[in-house]
């Protein structure tokens, strides 16, 4: 999903109080330096409650009080619940490590590759000031986690982490991403009418060069893929397919439905796994494969703006022994723009890039903390154990926690 270009307005709730207002502790652990506690108290009964309309219009993410942005972002870290000490550690860091301007370099598809310890990530295709969609495709980009870990104890370290741009003219307008088979799985959004919607395999090393895996289902384009994921049990491939290639001026008018697909590398078969959906948008499996969380940015219609009495969710399914999903139900309604990018640590906790940055939820669907950017992050991941990679288009994040990855799956 690309976000929106116009610059957020915060909606303040009340007014400024004492900052013992928001330091409430839920236990007697040591909030640790760039955390705070975010009192649910605080929160439950407002002065103020604007009418929907100004709300939904105005506002992508919530400033309790007695906080402000700024404070909030000072200290990113925001402890909803006692679980989430655990999560982000004794010493958590984020630290800002590069920024781009309009290019909008750093939007998702967001994989470590452990060989050479490198993190991918693609440029926003389809946002008016990236100038991709029709104009051109986006880019394809990398990092080294060892120059982002050598900065994590500054807040600001851009400059400091080399960004390298890789040559890759056959994948036109990606999104995401996933690790597969030694190499790197990519969805991508298709170009106009003559350049489909595709599942390709790249090389993560030079020359970057790639496969086309699928470009259709039994001869139709498909809409616009987004995400994919492979499933640690049976090692399938499942990705979604929805609009915002359409959405964003630079597909054509849909001929399918907005689906979920599952696909075998061995047979070649692909086969529908569910539908239901505004906009299914990211996906990801719980560590043993068991459940799939799938997120609906029904909320966001791209250039044509913002419903929010849509789907701004996550939804939960079984994973089947036969590889199908069932008991679909709500997992989480998010109160920032739209979830986008999801991913599970290995404890089973739910990741996924809002409107705010980062929401955390345990795996009972309860919201235990934020990591705070004060602006849409549609994806990150892990790179292993204690480390992530943060994207929020015009600016890239590293983080330390506690929290490891839900495992590499090669």
């Amino acid at each position: 999903m690309a976000s929106l270009s116009a610059a957020l307005v915060v909606l303040v709730t009340g007014a400024l109080a004492s900052p013992a207002t928001n330091s409430q502790q839920l236990s007697t652990r040591q909030v640790p330096d760039q955390a705070q506690v975010i009192d649910w108290k605080s929160i439950n009964v407002l002065p103020t409650v604007l009418p929907p309309t100004q709300a939904n219009a105005s506002a992508f993410f919530f400033v309790p009080p007695g906080l402000d942005l700024e404070s909030m972002k000072d200290k990113p870290f925001h402890i909803f619940d006692d679980e989430f000490y655990d999560v982000i550690g004794s010493n958590p860091t984020l630290t800002l490590i590069a920024s781009s301007g309009n290019e909008l370099l750093f939007h998702e598809a967001n994989t470590w590759y452990p060989p050479t310890d490198e993190m991918f990530f693609v440029q926003n295709a389809g946002a008016k000031p990236a100038g991709t969609g029709l104009n051109k495709s986006n880019v394809i980009s990398k990092i080294s986690l060892s120059e982002a870990a050598a900065v994590s104890n500054l807040r600001n370290a851009t400059g400091s982490v080399t960004i390298q741009t890789l040559d890759t003219p056959e994948i036109i307008n990606s999104n995401g991403g996933t690790n597969f088979q030694g190499q790197i799985v990519v969805t991508t959004e298709g170009q106009g009418d003559d350049k489909p919607a595709q599942l390709m395999l790249m090389n993560p090393v030079e020359p970057y060069n790639s496969t086309i895996l699928i470009n259709n289902f039994f001869g139709r384009q498909f809409n616009s893929l987004n995400d994919v994921s492979v499933n640690p049990r049976n090692k399938e491939l499942y990705f979604t397919d929805t609009l915002y290639g359409y959405l964003q001026d630079f597909r054509p008018v849909p001929g399918l439905r907005n689906q979920v697909y599952r696909y075998n590398y061995e047979t070649g078969s692909i086969a529908a796994v569910a539908d239901g959906f505004t906009l299914p948008n990211g996906i990801t499996f719980s560590p043993n494969g068991s459940h799939a969380y799938i997120t609906d940015t029904g909320n966001s219609h791209g250039f044509w703006g913002w419903n929010f009495s849509n789907p701004a969710s996550i939804y939960r399914f079984d994973v089947e022994e036969d590889g199908t999903f069932g008991n679909r139900h709500l997992f989480a309604y998010v109160d920032s723009g739209a979830p986008d990018g999801i991913h599970c640590d290995s404890k089973g906790n739910v990741w996924a890039g809002c409107g705010d940055g980062l929401q955390v939820f345990n795996p009972s669907g309860k919201l235990i903390g934020k990591v705070f950017l004060g602006k849409t992050s549609a994806n990150f991941n892990f790179a292993g154990d204690g480390r992530m990679v943060i994207c929020a288009e015009d600016e890239l994040y590293y983080a330390t926690l506690a929290a490891s990855g839900g495992g590499y799956i090669s």
